[in-house]
Parts: C-alpha cells; structure tokens; sequence
C-alpha cells in the first residue's frame, strides 16, 4: 500500500526561480535509478524463494520506488523542458542490468541480502533528507520528505526480515558490519555513474565512469550535513547489531562528516582535471 500517491502533490506549486541546477542533475539520475526497482525485485523474489510474506513486501516496495521514480521525473521535466524521463529511462534500462538470474544472494546469505538492503535505504533516506533540506523550490522539498519517510520505513522492513534471517542464520556483528561497509562502498559503481551519464550528458558521449562518478558524487556529497551523518552511522550501527547512539557513534559520526567532504573536494578535482 503506498503512503502517498504522485496526484497528491502540489505542482502548481513549483517555482521555476527557486531552481538549483546542480540538484536538478542529481534528481534527474535518481528518476531511473529508482524507476529500476523492479529488476531488484526479481533478483530478491530468487532470493527468498518460499518466504511469501518477505516476497509479498517486497513487490510493495518495488511499487513505491517506481512511484519515486516517477515523481523526481515530472519535477525534472518541471525543472528543465526539454529533458524528456521516459526516453532517459529507456536508454538506461538498454545500458544498465542487474543479474536477476540467481538462486542465492551475492552476500552469502539471507541475513547478508538484508544487511545490504538496510544500507540502500539508509543511504537514499539520507539523501532525499539531505536534497529536501538544501533546496528552497517547494515541491521538489515536498517530493523529497515524502521519499524520505518511504526509504526509512522500507529500512524497517529490511531490518525486521534481516531479524528474522538472523535468528537461523547467526551472523555475528563484525560479519554483519563487514557485509554493511562492503554495500556502502558500492555506491560509487556503475549504477549511479551509468545514471548520471544518461541522464546528464549528450547521447554520442562516450561513457567514462571516473568522469560520470565524479560528476555525481561532487555534487551529492555536497548537501551531507553532519546532522545527516549522524543518521547514517546510527543506521549502519544498528544494522550491524550495536548500539546507534552513543560516544563511538558520535565519533564516527563527526570522522565520517570529514571523510565526505574530503572525497567531495576529491571527486570535484577528478571532475575538473576531466573537463
């Protein structure tokens, strides 16, 4: 059942003056990565083959992300004209796949499919919390919080089955936080590049992914505050099975703050030594 549907929102309400172009490039890549959960749902129905429920919920979520998908589509198209969402995905669905065609997860487990799931939705809750709190045009501001507060609960959902894996499964805390880490790192491949380049450069440019990344993650890391961090950390901890707030969360929380906006100063010198 979704919580919100597209029809729903203001869109009257968009405000073309309050328009930050370096945020439209970064919706118009989230548009088709979302719309793409369908294929995620494909890979996780082979995955938890005979657990109904999990697989009944997970069709649900995939129906909500392709309703994110669709939402940051229309603002963009709001936001610039000539840019034209269904075409974009397209052409992504034509150069970006995931192997659906598995009979077990690439984490090693049921629990280790949870953990990375739980770290998806803790980074993309973050994100639109970050882009809803940085921009000043209302509907995209509207547009993201929904998102946001739909990445949270999906993070729930995750969690809850990855509790219910656990209890069979025993995967310890370090194992838990290696399987964490390992998914986090993975938001610098090819999924959010090839986006990036779809949706943001001219169709007869060649895709370079060091150019692609770099262009998405110099202005994505941009909008972290550290209030955002502390939430991730707290996320990742308590995924991981320790305690989310405290002294260590804290302190992770502010070495993490400093370590994004080193890489978002590295990633934007890569952007620029490629220009």
């Amino acid at each position: 059942m979704k919580h919100w549907r597209i029809e729903q929102m203001d869109w009257d309400a968009f405000d073309a003056s309050k328009v930050d172009p370096s945020i439209v490039s970064l919706i118009k890549s989230a548009s088709v990565v979302e719309r793409n959960a369908r294929d995620y749902t494909e890979y996780l129905v082979h995955v938890f083959a005979g657990d109904q429920g999990f697989i009944d919920a997970a069709q649900n979520w995939a129906e909500e992300e392709v309703q994110h998908g669709d939402a940051l589509g229309k603002w963009a198209m709001l936001a610039d004209p000539s840019w034209n969402y269904e075409e974009a995905f397209k052409r992504y669905r034509d150069t970006y796949r995931i192997d659906v065609d598995v009979d077990a997860s690439i984490r090693g487990s049921r629990t280790g499919e949870m953990i990375a799931r739980c770290m998806v939705e803790t980074g993309t809750s973050s994100f639109y919390t970050s882009l809803a709190d940085a921009t000043d045009e209302p509907v995209l501001k509207a547009v993201c919080k929904q998102i946001a507060a739909d990445e949270y609960r999906h993070f729930k959902l995750f969690y809850d089955c990855m509790h219910r894996y656990l209890k069979r499964e025993k995967l310890g805390r370090w194992a838990r936080l290696r399987i964490a880490l390992s998914r986090v790192l993975e938001s610098e491949d090819d999924e959010l590049a090839t986006a990036y380049h779809i949706t943001n450069e001219p169709a007869d440019m060649p895709y370079d992914h060091k150019r692609c990344i770099s262009a998405y993650m110099s202005r994505a890391l941009g909008f972290y505050q550290r209030k955002h961090l502390g939430r991730v950390v707290a996320m990742v901890l308590k995924t991981a099975g320790m305690t989310p707030h405290s002294r260590l969360q804290r302190f992770i929380s502010d070495a993490a703050y400093h370590l994004i906006k080193w890489r978002q100063k590295t990633f934007a010198r890569h952007l620029k030594t490629a220009s």
